[in-house]
This record gives structure tokens, C-alpha cells and sequence, in this order.
């Protein structure tokens, strides 16, 4: 049951601070142990193989590739791996004209099966280990989804959509549906191995204050689930808020006022808030969750993570598939590096990469469990080889530092940089895999 393996290690313990050479342990030559899925130990090799019981195993066949622990996404969809790259559009069309009847297809017996496979096979592929995610509004979406998890023991979070107006009228359920499907969900799936549950009003505009105050009645039977849904991603949404709750004095007061704002909250986008909004999201503890490639596709706006961060609010990163344009959290980080210099300030890359791991953990509220390698956390890892094409291997060798060498990966880096994805310990993904398939 124990395992051990050498390579190249860095994992965060806070938030990194690359001058003060703080927050995060980098081993050029070190060993992780592995004792049944956990981590028991790691540092550098000559430490550990000093005390390593010889009946213990090294694998060192990843020596000269980085490890890191796996990759953290926030916020997605898995019904829109379907429409991932669909042509473009504004949210509101976008939604009406792919989204909707993409989803109505997992209606459908079976259908959610495969996608669900899809989608997590997808995401190992690029080093993604956990997720926040969205289904649809047929509970058998979060069945499929939530078996697919268990099969693969992954950290999941997910939830069916609640949605009761202003959509398809086979996307509907009622306040009333909603609320019992999902506590029958809650029953079946939140707590059940590396499982969580997340109420899931799609948005302000598909639920009616009935259906919003019975999202915050589940909130308060349940205290550890998770609420997600979305805000102030589009001036027309955030209008179309305005017209649908004239009593309240915002898009975020509409949550506020059904009890939907917590710690477990996390909101998708919020572009377009204003300085009290972010006030109350930073009194609430409420995450908000920057998409950068799905703001980019849809012309949504550029999220001004200094401002959200300077006013308190703790900002996760997220791909938004299928808005976002990529599974991989390396382009991801590239884009919203890209974002970042636009609205006037850099994301330096050791932050990035936390902000994938330890950060994105953190704002799950599952830092205790995975994010770094420290003792007693779950095995989650990826093994990244940072000379997978040509042009990596060349820009490698000519930086002078680990941040220069994070920088090219972030930029240059993509699924092809994940050699291996390894969940508890066990390998799920390999690109040699890939290799197989295309020959």
C-alpha cells in the first residue's frame, strides 16, 4: 500500500511570494511517499530515501519531469462539452441558441453516461483532478455524473440545475420540483465517498423568487453544501435582473435576499458588480469565480481581478466549459494572465499556479483534503513534462529561475505537457494513452 516516486516537486503552503522566497516548497530532486492514497511524506530525495524502508518501491521513472498536485476547476458545465467551440454570440442568444438545446439531450436515457465519461476524461487528460460543476435540470444529469465521479473516486462538486422560467418549457421544472429532486440528490450522492453537492439555480433570470427561497431553505437543512450559480457576467443579463426584481437594489441583492450568500458560495464571473456589491460579497465570504476564456468568447468583459481583490473578495479561476474555450487550466491561467494586463496589472506565475491548486482549494473549502502535498492529504497529482514539444524544450533551457520556467510553461504548456494524471494515487490518465489512440 505504500509507494513512493521521484521527480521534480512544488506545491504551495500559502499564498507564493517569489522575492521573499515564501509560500511554497520547490524539490529539483525530491520523493513524495504514498501510503494508501494519502500522502505521507515529501522533500528532498536524499532526505527521504535516508529513512525509506527498503521493501518500499521508487519509481523513478519521472525523474527530470515536474510534479504538482492536480488541477482545481471552479466553475463548468459538463452537458456543454457538446457545444464547446459553437459559434460565438452574446450570453443571452447563446444560451438560448446551443446551451438549451444542447441540455435538453440528457433527457435522453443513457446520454448523460457518455458525456459524463467524456467530460472527466477530458479534464484528466489536462491534469484537472477536481471540479465545481454544473449539470442540467434533469436529475438523471447528476446520476450520470456523480457514477462516472465514484467510479474514478475523483473530489467532485455538482448539482442540478434549477431552473423555472424563462427557458425551454422541457427545461423546466417547478419551485417545487426543484427543490424536492434536489433533496432526493443530496440524499443519494453529498458526503458519499470524495462527493459534495451544490444547490444550482442556473441564474437570477430562469428562477423565480419561489424557487430561489426554497435554494436557501436547502442551504439552511444542509449547511455544508454548496450553492453556485451566476452573476453580472453581461450588461444585458444584469438589465434583464433589473426588470425581473425591481425590488431589489442590485443583481447580487437578489441572492442576498434569499439567503443564498456563504462561505460555500461561489458566483460565476461578476464582471459587472459594483463597489457595494463586492463589499457584500466580501462580508458573505462569497468567491467569485473568473472564467477568462468564456468572458473572452462570449465579449462578455474583463474581469478586474485587482478590484475584486482589493475590495476583499477572494477570486478562484475557472474554465466555463462550454462558454470557456479549453479543459486546460494551463491556457486558462495564460488567459487570465492576458485579461489581468489589459485592466493594468500581471498575475505573476507562481500565483497562477497557486491559484490552480492550494488557491482554487481553498475557495472550495477543500484545502484540507487536496491543493498541496502536505501529510495526510489525498494523493491527487499530475506529472508535467515541461520538454513535451520542441519549442518548450528549447524555451526551458534557456530560463534562469523557476518563475521564468512556470511563465513559458503557462504559456507554452498545454494537454500534451500532462504526462500523467493520478487520482489518490492511481494513474487515470497518460499521454502515452493519446499516443496509442492516434496510431
Amino acid at each position: 500500500m505504500r509507494s513512493a516516486i521521484r521527480a521534480t516537486f512544488l506545491h504551495f503552503i500559502d499564498q507564493p511570494d517569489f522575492a521573499a522566497n515564501t509560500g511554497y516548497e520547490y524539490y529539483g530532486d525530491g520523493v513524495m511517499v504514498i501510503n494508501n492514497g494519502l500522502i505521507e511524506a515529501i522533500g528532498n530525495a536524499s532526505e527521504i530515501l535516508a529513512h525509506l524502508d527498503s521493501s518500499v518501491t521508487v519509481d523513478s521513472s519521472n525523474v527530470g519531469k515536474l510534479i504538482i498536485p492536480g488541477l482545481i476547476d471552479c466553475h463548468t458545465h459538463f452537458p456543454q462539452i457538446d457545444i464547446v467551440a459553437a459559434y460565438g454570440e452574446q450570453l443571452l442568444d447563446w444560451l438560448n441558441n446551443y446551451t438549451y438545446p444542447a441540455e435538453q439531450r440528457f433527457g435522453e436515457s443513457g446520454y448523460g453516461d457518455a458525456v459524463a465519461e467524456k467530460f472527466l476524461r477530458e479534464g484528466f487528460r489536462n491534469g484537472t483532478t477536481t471540479a465545481m460543476v454544473y449539470c442540467t435540470v434533469h436529475p438523471e444529469s447528476v446520476d450520470a455524473f456523480f457514477s462516472a465521479s465514484e467510479k474514478y473516486n475523483c473530489r467532485m462538486i455538482a448539482g442540478k440545475v434549477m431552473m423555472d422560467r424563462n427557458a425551454p418549457e422541457e427545461l423546466c421544472d417547478t419551485p417545487e420540483q426543484g427543490y424536492e429532486q434536489s433533496r432526493s440528490l443530496i440524499a443519494r450522492w453529498h458526503g458519499k465517498g470524495r462527493l459534495a453537492y451544490a444547490v444550482t439555480p442556473r441564474f437570477a433570470p430562469t428562477s423565480s423568487s419561489e424557487q430561489l427561497t426554497l435554494a436557501g431553505r436547502l442551504l439552511r437543512e444542509f449547511p455544508d453544501l454548496y450553492l453556485q450559480t451566476h452573476v453580472s457576467e453581461n450588461l444585458a443579463e444584469v438589465a434583464w435582473v433589473k426588470e425581473l426584481f425591481p425590488e431589489c437594489d442590485s443583481y447580487l441583492q437578489v441572492y442576498e435576499r434569499h439567503g443564498l450568500l456563504g462561505e460555500r458560495t461561489v458566483l460565476g464571473h461578476g464582471i459587472h458588480l459594483n463597489d457595494k456589491e463586492l463589499g457584500l460579497m466580501a462580508a458573505c465570504g462569497v468567491s467569485i469565480a473568473f472564467c477568462p476564456t468564456s468572458n473572452l468568447f462570449l465579449g462578455s468583459g474583463l474581469l478586474d481581478v485587482e478590484r475584486c481583490e482589493s475590495a476583499g473578495v477572494n477570486v478562484c479561476l475557472a474554465t466555463d466549459i462550454g462558454a470557456g474555450t479549453s479543459f486546460s487550466m494551463l491556457k486558462t491561467m495564460r488567459a487570465a494572465y492576458e485579461v489581468s494586463q489589459l485592466r493594468g496589472h500581471s498575475i505573476p506565475p507562481l500565483r497562477a499556479f497557486y491559484n490552480a491548486t492550494l488557491g482554487n482549494a481553498r475557495a472550495l473549502k477543500i484545502d484540507h483534503y487536496v491543493g498541496n502535498f502536505d501529510a495526510g492529504k489525498e494523493a491527487d497529482f499530475i506529472v508535467l513534462d515541461t520538454e513535451a514539444t520542441p519549442l518548450l524544450r528549447y524555451r526551458m533551457g534557456l530560463c534562469n529561475n523557476l518563475q521564468e520556467k512556470l511563465f513559458v510553461m503557462m504559456y507554452l504548456g498545454d494537454d500534451r505537457m500532462v504526462a500523467s494524471t493520478h487520482i489518490m494515487g492511481k494513474m487515470v490518465h497518460s499521454s502515452t494513452d493519446n499516443i496509442e489512440r492516434r496510431n
